[in-house]
Formats: structure tokens, sequence, C-alpha cells
């Protein structure tokens, strides 16, 4: 892989659309908009960082992405008890700071592929997981924070999240190449 896939088309969200179509809209509207940003780099690219001691990196973004996909939606939705993918107890920010620390995949070629397909996976797995749920006012099987939280707070909570790391994501592209846009 010589450069990150072309990006999903990104779809505006309608207008006029019910609560639960619309939340799903915008949530699926972000997480193209990551993808987008991404498109067309280098792996080398996607690592760079944005400035000392900073360790944000749009492959950062990624990864991180990926982790709260896998968080909000596996285990406060649906209450499964997964580990994390990237971090753990002794590298709490290891979805970003262990970027090229990666032991398993050295070659960063083949760690964006795997990075890829398992913010892919995620997003697959939380749209399945959501679907299951007939109201935006169904609680979740697991607890966040010894609390009940509604499949409604999960899907705006993530529209939230995307967002400002979209926003990261924004500096962080125009920094790489110089492309800007929404």
């Amino acid at each position: 892989m010589p450069e990150f896939p072309p990006a999903p088309e990104r779809t505006d969200p309608p207008y006029r659309d019910g609560e639960r179509a619309a939340v799903e809209a915008w949530l699926e509207f972000h997480r193209a908009t990551l993808l987008v940003k991404c498109a067309g780099l280098t792996p080398e690219q996607l690592g760079e960082r944005s400035v000392p001691p900073s360790s944000l990196s749009l492959r950062g973004l990624l990864r991180h992405m990926t982790e709260v996909e896998r968080s909000w939606f596996r285990r406060v939705l649906a209450g499964q008890q997964t580990a994390p993918l990237y971090y753990g107890p002794d590298d709490e920010d290891g979805d970003f700071d262990a970027i090229g620390r990666d032991t398993d995949h050295p070659d960063t070629e083949t760690a964006v592929t795997r990075e890829l397909a398992a913010f892919t996976a995620e997003c697959d797995s939380s749209r399945a997981l959501a679907a299951e749920h007939d109201s935006l006012d169904d609680v979740g099987a697991g607890l966040r924070h010894g609390q009940q939280v509604s499949l409604r707070w999960i899907y705006l909570h993530m529209i939230e999240e995307y967002a400002r790391h979209n926003g990261h994501a924004d500096l962080l592209r125009e920094r790489i190449d110089g492309a800007t846009g929404d």
C-alpha cells in the first residue's frame, strides 16, 4: 500500500430527517471525514506528528477512533469484555504514542493496512450493535463510570468525538501537504 486508499464518498446528512436517521447520518459523515483526511497519504505521512511535544498524528487519530468505537459500542452498549487494541494500563496513550514501537508489524505499510482494517471492522461492528436496538432510549448492557448510558447519548458523544478530532485532522493534513477542505 504505497498510500492510504481512496476515501469513501461522503454524503451530507439530510436537512430534514427523524432523530435516529439524523444522528446515524451525522456519525457516518464524520467517520467518512476522517478517512477523507487520510486519503492519498503514504504510511509515513500518516505517522507524521503535529508539533513537539505532541504525539498527535493522522495514524494516531485512526487508531484512537478505532478504540473509541470499540469502547462505546462493544463495551458500553453491548456489555462485551473486549481488550483494547492499542493501549494498556502501562501505556494509556498507546493509540498515539506507540506508533513506531509496533513490534508485531514493524513494517509501517503492513501496520497501517492492519489499522485501517481494524477501524473498518469496528465501525461495522458498531453499526450492527446499534441496529439491535429499536429506540435511542435503550440503555447499554455495560456501564460508564457506574452509570447506564442510552444509545442516544452514545451517538451524540460519538458525533462530538469525531467532530473534535476531525478538526485536528484538518490541521494535520494541511501541515502534511497543504490540503484543506471540509
